[in-house]
């Protein structure tokens, strides 16, 4: 079943709907949100997407674009989150790492390791296009959309990104 019918039903009070979309699309965002965030501010912010979502649905105004829409709101739950964090005082490495989930380090192998660390160590604007476009397969249209910015900046950000992120990990030794 498309999106486009999910969306319609869910405007028409079908909750088994809603269900279906959440479920095609629960993990998506949640990778999504745990890429540009990390894993311990996953869970909390993908619910606030949700309830965004429900919250916007009768809103939408082309139930076939849901896809970017959807991610536009992960985008502003994501920026706002970071928001709130820039504003309180740094808190200790070890704080973070205790309150993180073991469970996320059993399956890091050391080249996915190193991949997880480069794509963290990007900027923001970068790290979101590469996020968006390879681990979300959207389009350059699409990711322009989700970001607010031109295609020619999404194109320039992809770039820049596979650049930074090449060159990190060249620099650790990896191919």
């Amino acid at each position: 079943m498309t999106d486009e019918l999910l969306v319609v039903r869910c405007r028409l009070g079908e909750r088994e709907a809603f269900a279906e979309l959440v479920r095609a699309w629960h993990d998506p965002v949640w990778n999504y949100v745990r890429r540009m965030l990390g894993p311990s501010r996953a869970d909390d912010v993908a619910q606030e997407v949700w309830v965004a979502v429900v919250r916007g649905l009768p809103r939408l105004k082309e139930p076939g674009r849901f896809a970017p829409w959807l991610f536009t709101i992960a985008r502003r739950a994501v920026a706002d989150r970071l928001r709130e964090e820039y504003a309180r005082p740094e808190t200790p490495l070890e704080e973070e790492r205790a309150s993180a989930d073991p469970g996320d380090f059993a399956d890091a192998l050391v080249d996915r390791a190193d991949l997880l660390a480069g794509l963290a160590g990007l900027p923001v604007g970068e790290r979101e296009v590469l996020v968006l476009f390879y681990l979300q397969d959207l389009s350059l249209e699409d990711c322009a959309q989700v970001c607010a910015v031109p295609i020619g900046t999404v194109k320039s950000r992809l770039s820049r990104a596979r650049r930074m992120l090449r060159e990190q990990l060249t620099e650790k030794g990896c191919r």
